[in-house]
């Protein structure tokens, strides 16, 4: 099954930018996912394709209006796409939340500009998604960011095998992983891992992944990424109240 996503940005430029090369450049090429970008003046407002104004009540900065995205979205859209926005207020993306996006058959982000988006445009989302406590420029890179992380999951694009004891993937960080040279520089490679013996490496393993999160993030260990159950897309739906100091 092919992932399709698009993406509604006045921007669209900067696609598929990073996203040409490597592991998604691949996946693209290969028909596995289909990404699209959209530019949003398309469906803008009058001779100028308007798509922001001032905000009502005063305040520096615009806002984009609700018109020109409802209408994007009627376009690319259709019955049960999941519509993401990209918003620095939203539910923050992890591992768990990206394996769901990627059993998805097709995804829309929404990349704010400006000061943000109307709030109206909140009701006509499934998600709204921030990649952390921090504001950008726009929702272009969290997007790329969040579209690079599912491109990896989507079955055929990487091994089977190679998500399975990644960071995350069990609540716990991965453990350390060497290659050649055995030695460099006074540091040698751990005996266990040259000894041949498969128990010993993962129960090695298992250790230092379990070391390696108590000593960097021990946020993990007490419950705060725990992977969740893979969930339907109708469990996705997330609209926190958002306040006018929630913007892009």
């Amino acid at each position: 099954m092919t992932l399709r996503i698009d993406v509604i940005t006045l921007f669209p430029d900067l696609f598929p930018g990073p996203l040409a090369a490597s592991i998604p450049g691949r996946a693209m090429a290969q028909g596995l996912v289909q990404l699209e970008a959209h530019d949003l003046r398309r469906w803008g407002l009058g001779r100028h394709r308007s798509v922001d104004d001032y905000p009502y009540g005063g305040g520096a900065g615009m806002i984009l209006r609700p018109e020109p995205i409802a209408a994007a979205l009627a376009e690319v859209a259709p019955e049960g796409a999941m519509r993401i926005l990209l918003d620095p207020g939203g539910r923050v993306f992890d591992q768990a939340l990206c394996r769901e996006l990627a059993a998805c058959a097709h995804l829309v982000l929404i990349c704010p500009r400006y000061e943000g988006v109307d709030h109206r445009v909140r009701s006509m989302v499934d998600l709204e998604l921030s990649i952390g406590d921090y504001v950008l420029s726009g929702g272009e890179l969290p997007a790329l960011v969040v579209i690079d992380a599912v491109m990896r999951l989507v079955p055929g694009v990487i091994d089977d095998a190679s998500p399975l004891e990644e960071s995350f993937s069990a609540g716990l960080l991965e453990y350390p992983q060497y290659t050649r040279p055995p030695e460099f520089e006074g540091m040698a490679v751990p005996s266990v891992l040259l000894s041949g013996h498969h128990g010993e490496v993962a129960r090695w393993r298992d250790g230092e992944a379990l070391e390696r999160t108590r000593r960097t993030r021990p946020d993990l260990l007490e419950g705060g990424s725990q992977p969740a159950p893979r969930a339907s897309p109708a469990i996705l739906r997330h609209r926190p109240p958002s306040s006018p100091d929630q913007r892009e």
